[in-house]
């Protein structure tokens, strides 16, 4: 599929599309199985100093239009997830994003040194987590300050590109992006789960979720996600990861005109199997067939803002 090879802050990729952190666990074998089926680029899941166990289940539950979930940033903690991502790379030229979550200044620099230890491509700084404020408040990336100040000090002690994760959930993303642009950023990914939002159990008279609240994922919150990416792409000069309900090939297309580099694909495989890469794929191949577009340079851009 030369059609759809592009090209992510120096690295050649085969696709465009990106598994995003937290879909399909930590193990390498999980991640090389998204390989097998299509993915260009695989992020780990955010991984904390420590291990987490996250929150009590039901953690996630479906509804008309995408699923709403509340994990709690589980994960391995840094060591024995980079310790995945190495036996992965062992085995893969895939180029790796290694999500990162932490509080505070200082526990990204510890996890960055972890980080540049590691076979990792790039780092991921998840500052918009929407399911933990009752352990750690309001997400940073509401914060243009603390964006900036965070993805500084990243900047200037990592060894390979920094990508800043920014939340949907705040009142003017255009700000906060150009704060990360400025403060050193290599890319943005966005959007990170809307929210968080609640469903209720009517018989029982109780939320749904054992957290009350989670983020919303699919279908439901592509419009958001394109209106979004379309603002911060016309003020960046960052590429960016565009993601948010994504689950055709017409869904990663339109992200890309939004102004989206690479395309994260993540409830899609809940809809569609893990073989949903492979399928947005072709079908993106064969619309580029359709129009003319001799590859991924070539899709247009709406016109900037």
């Amino acid at each position: 599929m030369d059609r759809i090879r592009t090209e992510f802050l120096g690295a050649k990729v085969t696709s465009p599309l990106v598994l995003p952190a937290g879909v399909m666990g930590m193990s390498f074998s999980g991640l090389n199985y998204c390989v097998e089926n299509g993915v260009g680029v695989v992020t780990s899941k955010s991984l904390t100093l420590q291990e987490r166990s996250g929150h009590n289940g039901p953690v996630i539950a479906e509804f008309e239009g995408g699923f709403i979930n509340a994990m709690g940033l589980c994960n391995p903690g840094i060591i024995e997830g980079l310790a995945e991502i190495d036996e992965f790379k062992e085995r893969s030229n895939t180029p790796v994003i290694v999500s990162v979550f932490a509080t505070n200044t200082e526990d990204f620099l510890e996890l960055t040194n972890h980080v540049n230890n590691s076979q990792g491509d790039f780092i991921e700084l998840n500052l918009s987590c929407p399911n933990v404020l009752d352990e750690f408040g309001i997400p940073l990336a509401a914060s243009k300050d603390k964006v900036s100040e965070i993805v500084k000090a990243v900047k200037a002690i990592c060894k390979i590109p920094v990508i800043a994760k920014l939340s949907p959930n705040v009142y003017n993303i255009v700000e906060i992006a150009l704060a990360a642009q400025n403060a050193g950023a290599d890319a943005l990914c966005m959007i990170n789960t809307v929210g968080p939002g609640m469903l209720i159990d009517k018989k029982m008279v109780k939320p749904i979720l054992s957290n009350r609240t989670g983020g919303l994922s699919g279908p439901c919150i592509k419009p958001i996600a394109l209106r979004l990416i379309h603002e911060v792409y016309s003020k960046v000069d960052i590429p960016i990861i565009g993601t948010g309900g994504v689950t055709n090939g017409d869904d990663a297309i339109e992200m890309i005109m939004a102004g989206s580099t690479l395309v994260g694909v993540g409830t899609a495989v809940y809809y569609r199997g893990i073989e949903c890469f492979e399928k947005i794929n072709n079908e993106m191949c064969r619309f580029m067939e359709e129009e003319g577009y001799e590859n991924m340079q070539a899709i247009p851009h709406l016109e900037k803002i």
